[in-house]
């Protein structure tokens, strides 16, 4: 009788094998490469000149940031291929067995169908760190330019990639495990994803708890990783998510159980799904991994504002599509919001876009409650919103004790990546399958 291990070593071995028959695969590599090439020369050609290549006029500051400049941008392309290309690969893997027949053999030899899931996921998880091989390249390239990396907000987001590619794989898995066939798997993913972007559009109409759970979709969670912002409870949620979609594929998986008692339990999950999620988002720590520190307030604000504690509640009188209610949540609001402050934040208003509105006596204000102390203000900058609390809590607004974060310039052309990207990368993968193709053959 094999062991658990040998078990799961054959399943492994067994998923490898159909991965690299895969023809979805192979192009699925093939297209990486280039496409992180387009982000990562767009990304460098850009920051050079405004670092004052061919003779452009040089800033300072967030620009230079390599965080924003470059990691954003060329690690953008990670999403694109998780979200369009990715998932044709793991219904592939998914719904191969059951079209070939071998998903009824393994199921003969009663093994647990969590167990098969696993190791199909565990196959697709390190398919995509292979691919990853491409946006490792444009690192080592911006370092052979001179570029400067700072670790922290480089692993933050590779992280948030890494996160969001084990959600695709899980939902692909449930959607390959819940269809007959292929292509409505491919389908029913895709509606999701394009769901998931819904649900964000109708949060910058709508706001509420529309956009309090629009932060926790995988765009969201992918911009929050890629200004360096770590969130226990984004990172717990999607750990849920992930494992409630393999376990929702291992139901869907026992072809021999009644469908009734299948649909039942996939109803008991999603509610379980659902409390553990709840209780999740309770989870408040946060870690700011940007050099730049763009998710903080200076530290001598942090200090300040730590020493409050009486209850702070602001009440913004904006529509939800005003630019001014826009840079007031990602400029102040977020950032209060990471300080162990007993903070509400509410919005006011009448309609969505607040164009009618405007001729209103009390448009535009944000009103301040600091323990039975209020204040009134229409700034809508970090300075102004701090100065209202500062004012209301009777505190000295404090010098900084830091300098300027000023950038780390580059004006450096983006020497030998278009011949990596376009020649070599897809030279080595052809030759890569190849190789396979003939060694299987």
């Amino acid at each position: 009788m094999r062991s658990p291990k040998s078990t799961w070593l054959l399943l492994t071995g067994k998923e490898w094998r159909e991965l690299l028959a895969s023809r979805a695969w192979w192009i699925f590599l093939l297209l990486f490469g280039p496409l992180v090439g387009v982000s990562f020369i767009s990304a460098v050609r850009t920051y050079a000149e405004a670092s004052g290549l061919n003779g452009t006029s040089q800033g300072v500051g967030e620009a230079f940031s390599p965080l924003v400049g470059i990691w954003a941008p060329t690690f953008s392309a990670c999403e694109l291929a998780a979200a369009f290309l990715l998932p044709f690969v793991v219904i592939r893997l998914v719904a191969g067995d059951r079209q070939s027949g071998a998903l009824k053999l393994e199921i003969q030899h009663r093994t647990s169908a969590f167990t098969q899931i696993a190791a199909k996921f565990a196959v697709c998880l390190a398919a995509w760190l292979i691919a990853s091989l491409a946006p490792a390249a444009a690192v080592v390239l911006w370092s052979s330019y001179g570029g400067s990396m700072y670790a922290p907000e480089l692993a933050a987001v590779i992280s948030g990639h890494l996160l969001n590619a084990g959600l695709i794989i899980a939902l692909s898995a449930a959607a390959a495990a819940l269809t007959e066939h292929p292509a409505t798997a491919a389908i029913l993913t895709l509606s999701i994803t394009v769901g998931s972007w819904i649900l964000e559009f109708i949060a910058a109409v709508q706001g509420g708890i529309w956009e309090r759970a629009a932060s926790f979709t995988p765009t969201a969670m992918v911009a929050q990783f890629q200004h360096g912002l770590v969130r226990l409870d984004v990172v717990l949620i999607a750990l849920a998510l992930i494992l409630t979609g393999m376990a929702l594929a291992a139901v869907w998986l026992r072809l021999g159980v009644a469908v009734r008692r299948r649909v039942f339990e996939s109803i008991g999950l999603g509610a379980s799904a659902a409390v553990v999620i709840i209780l999740c988002a309770f989870a408040t720590p946060s870690w700011d991994a940007s050099e730049n520190r763009m998710n903080s307030f200076p530290a001598a604000d942090e200090r300040a504002l730590r020493g409050i504690r009486p209850p702070l509640r602001i009440e913004v009188h904006l529509a939800p599509e005003d630019p001014r209610r826009v840079d007031l949540e990602r400029r102040a609001f977020s950032k209060l919001r990471r300080l162990p402050l007993n903070l509400t934040v509410q919005y006011v208003s009448s309609t969505s876009i607040g164009l009618f509105e405007q001729t209103g006596a009390h448009y535009g204000e944000i009103w301040y409650d600091l323990g039975g102390r209020t204040a009134m203000s229409r700034a809508t900058t970090l300075e102004g919103v701090l100065a209202a609390i500062y004012s209301l809590a009777g505190i000295t607004a404090p010098e900084s004790d830091e300098s300027a974060f000023r950038g780390h310039p580059l004006a450096a052309p983006p020497t030998g990546a278009a011949l990596m990207f376009y020649g070599v990368w897809p030279a080595l993968v052809a030759a890569a399958g190849m190789l396979v193709q003939r060694r299987q053959s």
